[in-house]
């Protein structure tokens, strides 16, 4: 319930407007593909109606990144990391930090870019327009930490799964006025004729299939078998018993697609707000949708993917760790020649997450084109979010059930 009237407060936040907007004119500087549209996303339609939390939690996210980078390069950092609760305190508040400075600028960036929807240009109203959006993505940081420490799920990725599901009526309506357009026939061929039943129909077992693809992929795990050599210690003996090494096929989660798409989505933004043979020649070529903006996001998923298991997840360390405490794989020897191994196995799973990952994103441009259901992005970064989402949220609750269990039981 606590979980629940938090995100009734959220919705609510949704319609308070910044002040000196034009939102008229703010809508039509979003386009589909664009970097304002991704934000108006995971804002859950915030960012269009230009309300003190358009912003969301994408500071918070961004200054997460930026603080699990700087662990591998700052040693104090890393070693504070390594320290236990206390340390990883210290790095939360840090965190805090770093969002703030991140609203203030995104804040005042965003009020300078959208000058044209800007009631009264200057630095006055700039400056209050970042203030509101800023204090806007703090209290939504704020209600993040409050829905994890009290409610049910990771507060944050609840904030932006409700932000998505929230456009879903939308989107439903959408399909009702595609039928209504279609005459309720069972079939259409082209888009101005509207969409038939069994274009919705397709469509939804495509989703289906695509759901349950996501779901095998995100549950779908790698498990390297360990053994740990018996060791007596006094009269006790300790060890000889087996365990295994998790390796996930998608060790990365959905932040690749994020990067991909925001960074590609940047050079559009940009040349939206200018005119000329340039601006032009970049909004054309990196078109949403356009074989080179496609080519582009495929590859780059791949090598974001890459990085990002890379900077999560070291062989190197974990080969360390197996050693010191009398581990080994069978059949490898302890050390190097088990981080060869694992560094091995790690690559060609992260190369079919990878894959995915990409196969995924780029997937509703072709859905699209299939089913002949215009202007529906099912799938993506929207799609793998809210099913993450879901599966981490679920496995949650089931922890939070079989607890009170035992403790019916024990009592």
């Amino acid at each position: 319930m606590f979980t629940f009237w938090m995100l009734i407060v959220i919705r609510v936040g949704t319609h308070i407007a910044v002040p000196g907007i034009n939102v008229a004119a703010l809508k039509d500087l979003i386009g589909a593909g664009s970097l304002l549209g991704l934000m108006d996303l995971f804002s859950g339609g915030a960012f269009s109606s230009f309300s003190i939390l358009a912003m969301s939690v994408t500071p918070y996210i961004t200054s997460s990144i930026i603080m699990s980078l700087l662990q591998m390069i700052i040693p104090a950092w890393e070693e504070m990391a390594k320290e236990g609760e206390e340390g990883r305190r210290k790095l939360q508040q840090y965190g805090r930090y770093g969002t703030l400075v991140l609203g203030m600028l995104q804040g005042f960036g965003m009020a300078y870019g959208l000058r044209q929807a800007v009631l009264n240009p200057g630095t006055g109203s700039y400056l209050l327009i970042a203030l509101a959006l800023t204090a806007g993505t703090v209290f939504l940081m704020w209600l993040g930490e409050q829905i994890t420490e009290h409610g049910i799920g990771n507060g944050i990725s609840i904030i932006i799964f409700a932000g998505i599901v929230s456009r879903s009526p939308a989107g439903l309506a959408n399909l009702f006025r595609y039928l209504s357009a279609g005459g309720w026939r069972l079939i259409t061929t082209g888009e101005q004729d509207g969409v038939g039943i069994v274009n919705i129909l397709f469509l939804t077992l495509i989703g289906l299939g695509v759901i349950a693809a996501v779901v095998a992929i995100q549950e779908g795990e790698r498990r390297i078998p360990v053994q740990y050599a018996k060791r007596v210690v006094g009269r006790k003996m300790y060890g000889g018993q087996s365990t295994h090494i998790p390796l996930k096929v998608n060790q990365a989660g959905v932040i690749p697609v994020i990067f991909a798409t925001s960074l590609l989505a940047f050079p559009t933004t940009i040349a939206s707000f200018f005119t000329g043979r340039v601006a032009t020649w970049i909004t054309s070529v990196l078109e949403h949708g356009s074989p080179v903006f496609l080519s582009l996001e495929f590859l780059l998923i791949i090598a974001f993917t890459y990085f990002y298991t890379a900077i999560t997840f070291n062989p190197s360390d974990v080969a360390n760790n197996l050693k010191k405490h009398g581990g080994f794989i069978p059949g490898i020897r302890p050390g190097r020649p088990t981080t060869m191994f694992l560094d091995r196995v790690l690559t060609r799973l992260t190369l079919v997450g990878a894959l995915f990952l990409a196969t995924i994103a780029i997937m509703p441009n072709f859905v699209m084109r299939v089913t002949g259901v215009p202007n529906v992005y099912f799938g993506g970064t929207a799609l793998l979010i809210v099913v993450s989402v879901a599966l981490e949220t679920m496995k949650q609750i089931e922890s939070h059930l079989l607890m009170r269990h035992y403790q019916g039981f024990l009592r």
